[in-house]
């Protein structure tokens, strides 16, 4: 492969990769622009902990399993499902 042929090869593949950061996911919020994983991230942990509250009231978190577990991974199911339901 001559010297010409790699830079081609390079710049192609860098142009390829970097055409995914033509447009940022944005929503406006009181006039400033948040990406929209940092909005859908903050309403998980809110939803988490309300159904943290309600597992609490209901007397079902000693049946859940590690805690130290359940509840990140319950913040990231929340998050995603918000991003795909409303945002994909």
């Amino acid at each position: 492969m001559t010297r010409v042929h790699r830079r081609a090869a390079l710049l192609a593949t860098l142009t390829s990769v970097l055409t995914g950061c033509s447009r940022a996911p944005s929503v406006d919020i009181l006039g400033s622009f948040f990406p929209i994983w940092m909005v859908c991230g903050s309403v998980g942990v809110i939803l988490a902990f309300l159904i943290r509250k309600l597992l609490v009231r209901l007397r079902l978190e000693s049946h859940v399993g590690p805690v130290a577990l359940f509840y990140p991974s319950l913040v990231v199911l929340v998050s995603c499902l918000l991003w795909l339901m409303f945002f994909r």
